[in-house]
């Protein structure tokens, strides 16, 4: 899977799962901010992650992504390690 498939998927249940509209999610915005999210979300959005790319997320792995560029990166980061640990 390519980036570009990535961030695709991503992006489709994102837009399912948050009720946000496509055009808000831009890869500098701010993820919090966009997708409005709390403490309960982010359990969503690390269970709709393990779900569709079978990588698991911690908090730590939240630490310094604010927007959604740097949240495609994380995953797409995850993936790579995945690939090489399997």
């Amino acid at each position: 899977m390519n980036k570009e498939e990535i961030i695709e998927k991503i992006i489709g249940f994102l837009v399912a799962e948050f009720e946000v509209d496509i055009e808000e999610i831009q890869p500098d915005s701010n993820l919090k901010d966009t997708l409005r999210l709390d403490s309960l979300d982010y359990v969503d959005l690390v269970v709709s992650i393990e779900s569709n790319f079978g990588v698991k997320l911690v908090e730590v792995d939240f630490v310094g992504i604010a927007s959604f560029q740097s949240f495609y990166d994380l995953i797409e980061n995850k993936l790579k390690a995945k690939i090489i640990n399997d």
